[in-house]
């Protein structure tokens, strides 16, 4: 039955990943170690970077920013997936369920437009080394972080307007573990086809264009690297990029799965596991990757471990 008022479904039931009793009791101390770990080490990541001046680059700068994002982005998934696993039914408002799917992609798409970023930062490093601070400067380096912020708050408004002009007048029960817009849609008693295509759109074009600026900028890093003589230059200009190809590798490849290619051949569970790769694994390693994989964050790490030992 078809009603105006969309609010007449008040609250929605979130599934989780299991109600296997024993698997929750697992699920339950594993990712809230995963959400301790991902608060304390982005929150280390920034610490780090504010405290240490040899730091204070614009590289690092969209680092921490991007730490700060990935608390955002865990937080707005985890803690309420966390609970329900020690709980038998799990109800979420509606206005509570639009909050959480609005902050998820705020923080989603502010990681997108942040790694292509930084991906812009390092091909001008390597590239354009003499005119780094020209195109690096601190105007040019708020500007991108002003878009990045702005990108994900225009992508959300695209999600949220699509889940206000759904009406919901039936099953309540998310076959998900935080409030995603496609199984949301599946709920709704009407059809909007512009519900459905209009986010996909919104992100596949952020995901494509942040991902070919990053494409762009790392092509043009390796046919300058290739052309250096020295094989010393050619692995250090190689060593400031790994981490940064491996946390690009691991966000977008996640991401595309669950957003961009066709949900035809995919399960509900199958996306539920990838879904959990992006928004609760990777905000833990991403910490990891850029502090074991980088030398200039270990050297300012003992540099900072050794200061504050003789302070005491």
């Amino acid at each position: 039955m078809e009603t105006e008022n969309h609010t007449m479904v008040t609250e929605f039931i979130i599934l989780g990943l299991t109600e296997d009793p024993t698997l929750c009791s697992i699920f339950f101390v594993v990712f809230l170690g995963i959400y301790v770990t991902t608060i304390l080490g982005n929150l280390s990541i920034i610490m780090l970077i504010q405290r240490s001046p040899q730091l204070h680059t614009p590289m690092y700068l969209f680092l921490s920013h991007l730490a700060f994002v990935d608390m955002g982005y865990s937080t707005s998934v985890t803690p309420l997936m966390t609970v329900s696993f020690l709980r038998k039914r799990t109800a979420i408002p509606v206005a509570g369920c639009i909050a959480q799917l609005g902050s998820d992609v705020v923080f989603g798409t502010a990681e997108c437009f942040l790694l292509a970023a930084m991906a812009y930062d390092r091909y001008v490093a390597i590239c354009s080394p003499l005119r780094y601070s020209t195109l690096m400067s601190s105007r040019v380096c708020i500007i991108l972080l002003v878009i990045s912020y702005l990108g994900g708050g225009v992508n959300a408004s695209s999600f949220t307007c699509c889940l206000f002009s759904l009406t919901f007048c039936g099953p309540n029960e998310i076959n998900h573990f935080f409030c995603d817009l496609p199984p949301l849609v599946k709920l709704s008693c009407t059809h909007i086809y512009v519900a459905e295509i209009s986010p996909a759109i919104s992100a596949g074009s952020i995901i494509v264009i942040t991902l070919f600026i990053i494409i762009i900028s790392y092509l043009q890093i390796l046919h300058t690297i290739m052309k250096m003589r020295s094989r010393e230059g050619r692995h250090k200009a190689f060593s400031t990029c790994t981490s940064h190809i491996t946390a690009v590798t691991l966000f977008y490849g996640t991401v595309t799965f669950v957003y961009v290619i066709p949900k035809s051949g995919h399960s509900p569970d199958h996306i539920k596991v990838v879904s959990v790769f992006y928004t609760v694994v990777i905000p833990m390693l991403n910490p990891l990757i850029y502090s074991l994989r980088n030398k200039e964050v270990k050297e300012a790490m003992k540099k900072l471990i050794a200061r504050t030992q003789s302070s005491f």
